[in-house]
């Protein structure tokens, strides 16, 4: 891998197995077995489902990436297997730097060890001896600012407060890659604020940032780079402007599809009703429409690229 890459992801897939009932896991341990034992063809008793199917991207030392998608997209799977927490069914991935995670709330933390101790046995996961992590308990602690709350135990925590002190940690021990997976929406919006402001900061000193959020605003103005994963499958891989809109154009396309099969199943309630020669008023009926609809015409490539929709309402 080449040293201006961060992280190398090459035909990455991970596959989960899914059982209808607990005794078709054992079925499955024992049957294949015995079945290839006396020459018969073996039996799948699961379920595959593929939470990532073939993805491949890089991404280069100090360049902010963000991931968008729907929930169960395969966002927090791929994360996962960068950070190492779980392996793939294939493919694989290469990653150079330190890696600081923000993945599942509270996630580092032992719920039994005041806030204080957590700093300690986060800063140790990381590479950090106490010695260094003495050095930067100061700043750690200016920045959850959570007062006395840092001497009691972290199960006592809210989730703003157990947010606040695992981004302080991770971000006071200046990580070379960042990779953040809403954690940050749990905080309030000054605590939102003063972590971007500080991730902005890491990014500018080199800091390689993978940022997942449903916020699109967030990825486009903190990302130079952003992932479209739908379904498991990259849908769109490029510029953060570029790969929002196509999300945008993703979620206005399954919202159609949505409401034309609610239309669809109204419309056969409302036959069924009528064959039994009951009259019901199922939903108001749109006025038909003699006059065709005006679509003023745009000029230009840029108008057309970022158009979408079906043309009902046109914003000139």
């Amino acid at each position: 891998m080449s040293s201006e890459i961060a992280i190398k992801v090459e035909g990455l897939s991970k596959c989960y197995q899914i059982y209808d009932q607990p005794r078709d896991r054992l079925k499955q341990f024992v049957l294949p077995r015995l079945q290839r034992v006396v020459g018969q063809q073996p039996r799948q008793y699961f379920h595959e489902f593929w939470a990532l199917k073939d993805i491949s991207f890089e991404v280069k030392k100090g360049e902010a990436v963000g991931i968008v998608g729907r929930n169960g997209s395969g966002k927090s799977t791929l994360l996962q297997i960068i950070t190492g927490t779980l392996a793939p069914t294939a493919g694989s991935v290469s990653t150079q730097g330190r890696i600081a995670a923000l993945l599942e709330l509270g996630s580092g933390f032992n719920p039994d060890f005041t806030g204080r101790e957590n700093v300690y046995l986060n800063g140790a996961l990381l590479g950090f001896s106490n010695e260094q992590i003495d050095e930067k308990f100061d700043a750690i602690a200016a920045f959850a600012d959570i007062g006395q709350h840092l001497d009691q135990p972290v199960k006592t925590y809210s989730s703003g407060m157990l947010v606040r002190l695992a981004f302080a940690v991770q971000v006071q021990v200046e990580p070379e890659i960042l990779i953040v997976d809403e954690a940050l929406a749990v905080g309030d919006a000054l605590f939102q604020k003063r972590c971007f402001q500080r991730i902005e900061k890491l990014t500018s000193d080199g800091t390689t940032l993978l940022f997942v959020s449903h916020d699109q605003e967030s990825v486009r103005t903190l990302t130079n780079r952003a992932l479209l994963l739908n379904k498991g499958k990259a849908a769109a891989w490029g510029l953060s402007s570029e790969v929002v809109l196509e999300y945008r154009k993703l979620l206005h396309d399954e919202e159609a599809a949505y409401f034309s099969s609610l239309t669809k199943e109204l419309t056969e309630r409302a036959k069924q009703v009528s064959t039994s020669s009951v009259s019901v008023d199922v939903a108001p009926s749109l006025p038909d429409r003699t006059d065709p609809i005006t679509v003023p015409s745009t000029e230009g490539t840029r108008s057309e690229r970022l158009s979408f929709g079906d043309g009902e309402v046109n914003i000139i």
